[in-house]
């Protein structure tokens, strides 16, 4: 790399212009870059809903679950397939091989679900495949004021939607709580009866009577004319009138009404809103499409009079905040890595001449990310963070160098060339091992390389601007700040070196006790429980309230509004939202659900405490008899919960299934730290059949007379003030006993008669929902964890499964957090061992030799202890974010040992292995010194800071790095030495019995100063 620096003199004009256009091209991408909350991710996986209003869950299984599962059986890539089917709903779940294109999939997905024909009142299947970029990024409410007719609602309605639609960058919008005008016709049976009129007369009063039909072409009168014939039904008055019967008008049997249909609630504040939902498309600037909302919000606010369009909350006001929070911590890392180097060196010009690195290469890095189509978020910023103190490192030991040179030797441009190449090949070494860390990250698959390759691309870009800035820049600015300075010469530490020497002198004791600490370490690491990531920093909330599936909906209703009353009234929410029901844009976005489920979400005040929040609203659940009451963290980057550890029972007798999910459940409940269990088999709804006897009726004719009685039926539609309503009959019996439902009149072949002379009537208790994995009935027991012992208990879980006994024919196999926890601890495990493989190789190549690397190697069982005695004293519980701090100290940590054997190296050349060891330590104990305890200080805002939701820097990988690298760095100086000699035993045994250098006055640190003046030792 030498090459480089001269190359840097040799055109000093070129580097200036460069530094220059570099500076500005790093603005420019700053400004440039798409900047939203995380990297953009395919989650493997495609979903597939359908609405059934009025099926049971048995039909919907029956009649839409099971020939969409047919039809999706062979879709290529498919690993598995779940599917739920419910009262008015069906969903499927298929999860891909991490290596399926997701695009294609979906198609493939979607071609399938086409060709199958599913029964009258059931949705079209709507198809989603789930991607980060479709997280929301706005929410917004409209709401009209009294006096406004249905039509002009209507048209407001559509061209707030159609403007939402044509914001650059906006993805879906999704509207919620949306009113359809109807028309009610309820029939009166007395005046029925009365009159003679039967019920079945009633569903035809609209044929014929509101049309326009084309009935030709005719000349008249020398031209021309298409001939029409209109009808046209205007109002309810003229409705009434249609005629029923000879003489009986509507209006006489029956009573007509307008009414607003609602396909699903929406209600904010209390009061009932229609809900907008935002989401960005792909590769777009969350915070430009939010800025673009708001500015779209207002701008309806002044076009529609009587509409008021409010936004609620955006979460691109949540990703200024968490990227100017990552910068903010940026900022002070590298503040303190300044005042490091300040006391350090105690020189404010080569202060100046190091820090210039961490602008320079972060604006390389900016530029870099930008050409390489990575967005700015919690992920980029994360890895600038966690760079920023080492960016500093390679130009310390270039300063450091070339101070302590000027200290001794008068300044000259060859001896700043000289300094540089002396440390030119440590440095190169070192920030490659370091890089190498993060190349195997492309070996990841899946949403976990999503998220891990924009952050190891970020620390990658930032470390080799870093080494290029302190080879090229460093000693430029070198050369022209520090000509004139006078230095005072740097003393070696005599304590220290005869600390050294006692150690390589006692080599088996240092050892052993550095030996006792690492497996000591692994030991106390192995029995701490590891826990999913924290996210009790909550800005949002989500509630549910949830009843048995036989509840009414006016009860699961009202008590919904019960609840948010209360929630309303609390000081800590900014504003709560309260939503219930299926509908066709929810359904569209893979969100179906239960018909006795209310949703609540939470957008917390600042500064307010959201357990606090939690703990009062678990404390309502007496308040609700009969329902599950539950709140939480609301993170839109995930799904179910992060906390939920599930045992599949798969087979394919029923009772079995439900025995052997009886004998899990009664074996997780008595395990410690489980907070709940269920299963998803526990709830049952009462269902009615009518078994008819095929000899006496049809009961298909039996099936649609009772369909029509005891369901609302469209009838038709009319055009009234210039909106479409739908005409709807309601049902002519409402019957409360099973006495009533017996009693229900019908025609038979033999005329009127009740339903109980064709039919019995058997009540059974039936499933409220149906499970199926890969077209098998399975069922599902889900245990919610303590968060900080989720390792612990799903290992628990895992053995007492193992040695459970079960009926023949039957299958256990466990999921869920504990699963994905260990398989995404296993996915970094590999990589960390491929990333010491490589930073092995770049050794050899670099030292060509086996002995040295494999010294250097021993520096990572030393980082080891720190670590996990950073995590023991902290008391933070170790999550993924600490495995990967544990993952980025295998890169830092061999950096000292690097540039300490690098000097060993160097010194060989002219002394005794004992004399270089101890002359190394000496010479660079300050440059390392330096190098860890700015990266330490720069990593300190993220130990006291807040980490953003989703960000996988966090606490406990600042913990973890500070206290492996603290232990490294002490230990290296002392160790490493140790290891090394020990490796070359015979010769250093020689040389020490041919020259007694150990006993000798003169010292190999003066040994070492002395030489200093007399030669430039170069790799």
């Amino acid at each position: 790399m030498k090459w480089l620096t001269s190359w840097s003199f040799k055109n000093k004009a070129a580097v200036q212009i460069i530094v220059v256009m570099a500076l500005v091209v790093g603005v420019l991408s700053y400004l440039n870059l798409p900047m939203e909350f995380l990297p953009e991710a395919d989650n493997p996986s495609v979903t597939v809903t359908a609405i059934g209003p009025g099926y049971d869950a048995g039909s919907m299984e029956s009649q839409v679950t099971a020939p969409l599962e047919k039809a999706l059986s062979l879709t290529k890539g498919k690993r598995e397939m779940f599917s739920t089917s419910g009262n008015g709903y069906a969903r499927i779940d298929l999860m891909f091989d991490s290596k399926t294109n997701m695009k294609d999939a979906k198609k493939e997905v979607e071609q399938a679900v086409s060709q199958v024909q599913l029964p009258e009142r059931v949705s079209p299947p709507f198809v989603v495949q789930f991607n980060t970029s479709m997280i929301p990024i706005s929410w917004l409410t409209i709401s009209f004021k009294e006096g406004m007719s249905a039509g002009e609602v209507d048209r407001a309605e559509n061209l707030i939607i159609s403007e939402l639609q044509k914001i650059k960058g906006a993805g879906q919008v999704e509207l919620t709580g949306k009113s359809a005008p109807s028309v009610t016709i309820t029939a009166d049976p007395d005046q029925l009866k009365q009159r003679g009129v039967p019920f079945q007369a009633l569903m035809g009063v609209l044929q014929g009577r509101d049309l326009s039909a084309s009935v030709g072409e005719s000349t008249i009168e020398g031209a021309t004319g298409n001939l029409k014939v209109t009808a046209k039904i205007k109002d309810l008055d003229m409705l009434k009138k249609l005629p029923v019967a000879p003489g009986v008008s509507l209006g006489d049997v029956a009573k007509v009404e307008q009414a607003n249909s609602q396909e699903s609630i929406s209600r904010v504040g209390g009061k009932d809103v229609m809900m907008i939902t935002v989401s960005k498309g792909a590769n777009a600037n969350a915070v430009a499409v939010g800025e673009s909302v708001h500015e779209t919000a207002e701008r309806m606010n002044k076009e529609i009079p009587g509409a008021e369009v409010t936004v609620i909350s955006s979460t691109s006001e949540s990703v200024v905040h968490s990227v100017n929070s990552m910068m903010r911590e940026v900022l002070l890392g590298a503040l303190f890595a300044t005042i490091v180097i300040l006391l350090f060196l105690r020189n404010i010009r080569a202060t100046l001449v190091t820090i210039v690195s961490i602008p320079l290469s972060l604006a390389i890095t900016l530029y870099l990310l930008s050409i390489s189509g990575v967005s700015l978020n919690v992920i980029t910023l994360g890895g600038v963070a966690v760079a920023v103190g080492r960016l500093v490192d390679d130009s310390i030991v270039v300063i450091e160098n070339i101070y302590r040179r000027l200290q001794k030797e008068k300044f000259s441009i060859q001896l700043i060339k000289d300094s540089t190449g002396e440390v030119a090949t440590a440095i190169t070494s070192s920030t490659l091992t370091t890089v190498a860390v993060f190349m195997p990250m492309g070996l990841l698959s899946g949403s976990l390389q999503a998220f891990l390759l924009p952050f190891a691309l970020t620390v990658t870009y930032s470390l080799l601007a870093s080494l290029l800035v302190a080879i090229t820049v460093v000693p430029l600015l070198s050369a022209a700040f520090l000509k004139k300075t006078r230095m005072k010469e740097h003393q070696y530490s005599p304590r220290f070196t005869n600390f050294l020497r006692w150690n390589l002198n006692h080599k088996w004791l240092p050892l052993v006790i550095a030996g006792v600490l690492f497996f000591g370490s692994i030991g106390i690491y192995m029995s701490m429980p590891k826990g999913a990531i924290d996210s009790s920093n909550a800005e949002n909330l989500t509630v549910t309230l949830e009843y048995p599936d036989e509840t009414p909906t006016d009860k699961v209703v009202d008590e919904g509004k019960k609840l948010e009353k209360f929630l309303v009234e609390q000081n800590e929410p900014k504003w709560v939202s309260m939503s219930y029901g299926n509908s066709a844009d929810a359904a569209k976005m893979g969100s179906v659900v239960s018909p006795t489920l209310v949703s609540y979400m939470i957008e917390m005040k600042k500064g307010e405490n959201a357990e606090n929040l939690i703990a009062k609203i678990k404390q309502q659940r007496d308040q609700y008899p009969g329902a599950e009451l539950n709140a939480g963290a609301l993170d839109f980057a995930s799904g179910a919960s992060a906390t939920d550890v599930f045992v599949d029972v798969t087979g394919s007798d029923a009772e079995q299934l439900t025995a052997a999910s009886v004998q899990v459940m009664e074996q997780i409940r008595s395990i410690e730290h489980v907070l709940k269990v269920k299963s998803n088999q526990e709830q049952k709804k009462p269902v009615f059949t009518f078994e008819v006897n095929p000899v006496e009726a049809q009961a298909q004719d039996i099936a649609m007379q009772l369909q029509g009685m005891l369901n609302p039926i469209p009838i038709g539609t009319l055009n009234m003030d210039n909106q479409i309503s739908t005409v709807v009959l309601n049902p002519l019996i409402q019957p409360n006993t099973e006495k009533d439902l017996s009693g229900i009149t019908i025609m038979t072949a033999n005329g009127p008669a009740p339903v109980s002379s064709v039919a019995k009537l058997v009540k059974t208790e039936e499933a409220s929902s149906y499970y199926h994995k890969d077209g098998k009935t399975y069922l599902r027991v889900t245990a919610t964890v303590d968060p900080s012992q989720l390792s612990l208990v799903g290992a628990e879980i895992d053995k007492r499964m193992k040695e459970l006994t079960l009926p023949g024919g039957v299958t256990l196999s466990v999921g869920g957090a504990s699963a994905q926890q260990a398989e995404d601890f296993m996915d970094l495990g590999i990589t960390a061992l491929i990333s010491i493989g490589i930073i092995y190789l770049i050794m050899v190549i670099t030292f060509k030799t086996l002995r040295a690397p494999l010294a250097i190697m021993f520096s990572l069982p030393l980082a080891a202890i720190g670590a996990v005695l950073g995590l023991l004293i902290s008391g933070v519980t170790p999550d993924f974010t600490a495995m990967f701090g544990a993952l980025m100290l295998i890169g830092i940590v061999v950096t000292n040992a690097i540039v300490l054997l690098d000097r060993v190296k160097q010194n060989e050349e002219r002394m005794s292995i004992r004399e270089a060891l101890l002359e190394a330590a000496g010479s660079r104990m300050r440059p390392i010194l330096m190098t860890a305890i700015a990266t330490i200080c720069a990593m300190l805002p993220l130990i006291f800071g807040t980490s953003e939701s989703g960000s996988i820097v966090s606490q406990s990988l600042a913990i973890v790095v500070i206290g492996g690298l603290s232990a490294a760095t002490l230990l290296t100086l002392v160790i490493v030495p140790c290891i090394y000699e020990l490796l070359f035993f015979r010769k250093s045994r020689r040389q020490r019995a041919a020259g007694g250098h150990d006993t000798d006055h003169d010292t190999a640190a003066e040994r070492g100063r002395t030489s200093d003046h007399d030669t430039t030792a170069v790799i």
